[in-house]
């Protein structure tokens, strides 16, 4: 808001009677306040379009199952031999971490069962690494899923 001043006539007597001072130290808040609605809104429309899951292909089986219960899955991705990594639910993990990573999880877990996802191209010998891993964790039960003929 402009703060009007008196002051005097200037030395020639000429000049204003009334002086207004902005203070520059003032922001304006209404366009920054615009500017961050419309970043929001752009965020909160394009957020889902950007999620993606893992693409995987699951083999497929005749007497496939649903799985019921809490699940803990590991998938194995087809690039898995050149990355050396696996995917612990969401989360993308070392080959290395894994042993960890499960038996902290089957700490407070009371079914101790672990669903194994692998593309229809991973070969058996690195299923079985894996499957080692998790044994190694204190998996009790390793189930491998596979999906059923009409599922897509």
């Amino acid at each position: 808001m402009p703060k009007v001043q008196a002051a005097g006539p200037a030395p020639g007597g000429r000049g204003r009677g009334r002086r207004v001072s902005t203070n520059l130290a003032e922001i304006n808040v209404v366009p920054l306040v615009d500017v961050m609605l419309v970043l929001l809104i752009i965020f909160m429309v394009t957020a889902p379009m950007i999620q993606r899951g893992i693409d995987v292909k699951l083999p497929v089986a005749r007497r496939a199952s649903a799985v019921e219960g809490e699940r803990v899955f590991v998938t194995v991705p087809a690039a898995f031999r050149t990355e050396g990594s696996v995917y612990l639910g969401d989360e993308r993990i070392r080959l290395e971490v894994l042993q960890e990573r499960v038996r902290q999880k089957m700490e407070t877990a009371t079914d101790k069962r672990v669903y194994l996802r692998g593309d229809g191209t991973v070969q058996l010998q690195d299923l079985m690494t894996i499957m080692d891993r998790l044994k190694d964790a204190g998996v009790s039960d390793v189930g491998i899923v596979a999906k059923a003929p009409g599922d897509r």
